[in-house]
């Protein structure tokens, strides 16, 4: 199958179009374990396939909600004045001696 022909298609479709390939997946490694199989590269291009429809299926789901959240307004709330993590005492070594240091 080629990349043109699947990013043609809608992510349903995508969706049922990989149910069906690893289905056909399922009956390839059941023929190749019985030695019914005549082309044993029939299962890698199945599953480069699959791999093909799933990335696809991620990518349009992810550009979707982009789209929409870039359509929202967003409006910035005010933010508090940061503080660093806090700070042993380089004098005492125990994790009680702390003291924060704050940003200038």
């Amino acid at each position: 199958m080629k990349m043109s022909e699947i990013r043609e298609l809608s992510v349903p479709e995508l969706k049922q179009r990989l149910s069906d390939e690893e289905e056909g997946l399922a009956n390839l490694r059941f023929q190749l374990s019985t030695s019914q199989l005549e082309s044993p590269i029939r299962v890698r291009t199945v599953r480069r396939d699959i791999a093909r429809i799933k990335t696809l299926i991620q990518q349009k789901e992810v550009k979707e909600p982009r789209a929409k959240a870039a359509a929202k307004v967003v409006v910035k709330q005010p933010t508090r004045p940061r503080t660093k993590k806090l700070k042993a005492d380089p004098q005492t070594a125990t994790p009680q001696a702390t003291t924060e240091v704050k940003n200038s």
